[in-house]
C-alpha cells in the first residue's frame, strides 16, 4: 500500500447512488475497490469520491467546479444521468449538462471517462433510445473515453441487485469495477 505522501495524482469520481455505494458496505463499493486496485497495481493515484445519492447531471454540474478546484484531478469519471432518465428529464438538458462537465474537466487538464447509462423500456422507445445515445454521442463529439454501459452484467441479474431492483449489491461491486477498469487502464498507462 502506498503512503498518502507517495500519491501524486488524483482520480475524481462524480456520480450518483451507484458510485456513492448506496446500500453496500463502504469498503465493498466499487470506488473503494478501485482505490485498492490502483494502490495494489502501483498507480500513484488517490481516489476522491464526489458521488451523492439521488444526484442528477444538473447537481453534478453545480458541484463539479469546486471539486476540480479543490482536488485538481488528473482523471475524472462522470457517472451521472441515471436519475435524470428515471425522472424523464429533457434529453437536450441532460446532454448539455454532461457536455459542460466534460468541458470543465478538460479545462482543468483532466482526462475524462463518461459512464454510459440506460433506462428501462417503459419510458417509451423514443425517449429510451435518445437517452442511451447521449453517452456515445458525447464521447465521440468530445473525444473522451466511454464505458458503454456502466451496469453491464449487473442490471438484469437479480443476484447482483438489491431488493429495490435498482441498486447493485455488494456482490456486484467487483463487476462494476471491472466495467470501469477496462476503460480506465489505457488512460492510466497513458498518464503514468
Amino acid at each position: 500500500m502506498l503512503a498518502t505522501k507517495d500519491l501524486d495524482k488524483t482520480l475524481l469520481v462524480i456520480g450518483d447512488s451507484l458510485s456513492a455505494g448506496l446500500g453496500v458496505e463502504p469498503e465493498n463499493a466499487w470506488v473503494s475497490l478501485l482505490d485498492t486496485r490502483l494502490h495494489n497495481e502501483g498507480y500513484k493515484y488517490s481516489v476522491v469520491n464526489a458521488s451523492i445519492t439521488g444526484d442528477t447531471t444538473g447537481g453534478g454540474l453545480r458541484r463539479l467546479p469546486r471539486s476540480l478546484k479543490v482536488h485538481q484531478p488528473s482523471l475524472v469519471i462522470i457517472e451521472l444521468g441515471g436519475n435524470d432518465g428515471l425522472r424523464a428529464l429533457p434529453i437536450p438538458m441532460i446532454r448539455k449538462n454532461l457536455a459542460k462537465m466534460i468541458k470543465l474537466s478538460r479545462a482543468h487538464n483532466a482526462e475524462v471517462i463518461l459512464s454510459g447509462m440506460k433506462i428501462p423500456p417503459n419510458y417509451g422507445e423514443t425517449y429510451t433510445k435518445a437517452f442511451s445515445n447521449i453517452y456515445p454521442e458525447l464521447a465521440k463529439a468530445h473525444d473522451v473515453a466511454l464505458i458503454d454501459f456502466f451496469m453491464d452484467g449487473v442490471a438484469l441479474n437479480p443476484d447482483f441487485m438489491q431488493s429495490d431492483g435498482i441498486h447493485p449489491n455488494d456482490e456486484a461491486q467487483p463487476r462494476l469495477l471491472d466495467n470501469v477498469w477496462q476503460v480506465l487502464l489505457p488512460l492510466l498507462q497513458k498518464t503514468q
